[in-house]
């Protein structure tokens, strides 16, 4: 079953420079133990199997890493990135050398490990709030880096991005206020200026942390009210405040255990950092068959 809904990878591009960096860094100064114990002629085939029950995510990361250390290994995939799997699935086939099989094994698998877990914790979340008119976003929390491979996890988990980087969005955030403050420049008058001086369209943010913050917000025509660690309690009543004003946006301390009391508030999005800073590495791993020798004649 898949749950990328068509979701693309990143431009090959993206995906080509980024493999280039890991394999310069694990394969920088050669693979010792497959070049003192095999020899370049030695062939083999190799299974990429999911170990337990995930949504795979890194085929076409991991295809590359094969084709950058030998463009000669066959690849043949059996499933497809968003993929639904359970525990024991195959997801690659790739035959050649062995030694470009050993070589290539620890930076594909670290690929697909990271996205894959990615892509499974936020399908746990998208579930849960599947039957609601509630989105589960990501943040600006990721691997330095892998920003473009966490971010394309998340969607293909079913998620939805959040601002890729700075440049992309205005998201007013606690120390703007605070310099701003300094500058005797008041929340609603903040959220006026960022409407002004925007690019046209762009939807403006801003980051409160008390009822009296989504009033000044609301002043200030602010677009999203993003509503920072605030219990559900309170929750409840700034999307009372802010109902047909503003989209109100919650983060902070959200788990698949709590994140019902935070639907329950009627918030639009729920932001989550964890989904690509804490999410746990899927169990995959590479295993080598090797043909049966041949009987010797009597």
């Amino acid at each position: 079953m898949s749950t990328n809904n068509g979701v693309a990878p990143p431009p090959q591009s993206y995906i080509r420079q980024i493999v280039k960096t890991a394999l310069e860094e694990d394969l920088g100064f050669g693979d010792l133990t497959s070049n003192v114990l095999l020899s370049p002629n030695m062939s083999a085939k190799a299974q990429i199997v999911a170990k337990e029950a995930m949504v795979v995510t890194g085929l076409a990361v991991a295809q590359e890493v094969f084709h950058q250390i030998d463009d000669s290994l066959t690849i043949k995939s059996q499933q497809s990135d968003g993929d639904w799997v359970k525990a024991n699935t195959n997801v690659l086939t790739i035959t050649g050398k062995a030694q470009s099989l050993l070589q290539a094994e620890r930076v594909a698998l670290n690929f697909m490990q990271r996205l894959s877990g990615i892509s499974t914790l936020t399908r746990q979340f998208c579930e849960v709030v599947h039957q609601h008119d509630v989105k589960i976003a990501d943040t600006r929390k990721t691997t330095p880096g892998l920003r473009g491979l966490e971010k394309w996890a998340v969607r293909v988990g079913g998620g939805y991005n959040h601002r890729f980087s700075l440049h992309d969005g205005i998201l007013i955030k606690d120390n703007h206020l605070m310099v701003l403050a300094t500058n005797n420049i008041s929340l609603s008058q903040a959220c006026r200026l960022a409407k002004q001086q925007a690019p046209h369209g762009l939807r403006i943010s801003v980051e409160v942390e008390s009822l009296a913050q989504v009033r000044e917000a609301l002043k200030g025509n602010a677009d999203i009210i993003l509503l920072d660690n605030m219990a559900p309690s309170k929750i409840r009543q700034a999307v009372k405040i802010a109902k047909d004003k503003a989209l109100v946006e919650v983060s902070g301390g959200i788990t698949l255990k709590n994140i019902q009391d935070y639907i329950d508030t009627g918030v639009d999005i729920i932001s989550i950092g964890a989904l690509t800073h804490s999410a746990q590495a899927m169990d995959i791993s590479m295993d080598i068959t090797t043909p049966t020798p041949k009987k010797k004649k009597k």
